[in-house]
């Protein structure tokens, strides 16, 4: 319920900067305006508008088939109200925690400017990785799914390597640490997860 929310929430705050009604500008996440004119809010609110269309519907296609997941493992590992809230506490936090390292880097470059919830989609991701990690993830080209525990170290190899070289306009380092938060924070909230992770890779 909380996944179809969010997606909602953000197609729809995506919708209006596309048509004009609301200010993509204002919205989105630019390092300079957040640490030297305090502007924190764009370090959420960026996650709720896209570059375009095809952007917006991977992110949210996404998010609605792993978000899914975690909301169910979350429940049951920490009951229906503390699940659900703990699953929004991940994905908004993982919004801010994605892009401090982008906000390091760039603070001083106010050309820098980021869009997308990717960073937070990414947490949600990886956060069903830990639940399950044996679940197949199908990749773009590739005809059959990819084991999770597999795709998890491929996919964040592949994002440190393109955040190093800088070469497209992709926010891979959002990418990564959201992944890596998204791992973090489910065992942070409950270590003996870890135990669950193990036993699902059958050791």
């Amino acid at each position: 319920m909380v996944t179809l929310i969010i997606i909602v929430v953000t197609c729809t705050v995506s919708l209006l900067c596309f048509n004009g009604r609301l200010d993509f500008n204002a919205l989105k996440f630019n390092a300079y305006e957040v640490w030297h004119r305090k502007q924190w809010h764009r370090m959420l609110t960026y996650g709720l508008v896209h570059s375009g269309w095809g952007h917006l519907l991977f992110n949210m296609l996404t998010l609605f088939f792993f978000g899914k997941v975690v909301e169910q493992y979350f429940a049951a590992a920490f009951g229906s109200t503390a699940g659900t809230v703990l699953y929004l506490v991940l994905y908004v936090s993982a919004l801010a925690v994605s892009t401090v390292a982008d906000l390091l880097k760039f603070k001083n470059d106010y050309s820098y400017n980021a869009v997308g919830a990717s960073g937070a989609v990414s947490a949600i991701l990886f956060a069903s990785i830990l639940f399950e990690p044996r679940m197949g993830i199908y990749i773009f080209m590739i005809p059959i799914p990819v084991p999770g525990y597999i795709f998890a170290p491929l996919y964040l190899l592949y994002c440190w390597y393109m955040a190093r070289r800088n070469i497209d306009n992709i926010g891979h380092s959002a990418h990564f640490w959201g992944a890596v938060y998204g791992l973090v924070f489910p065992l942070l909230c409950r270590p003996d997860i870890f135990s669950h992770f193990l036993s699902q890779l059958g050791l």
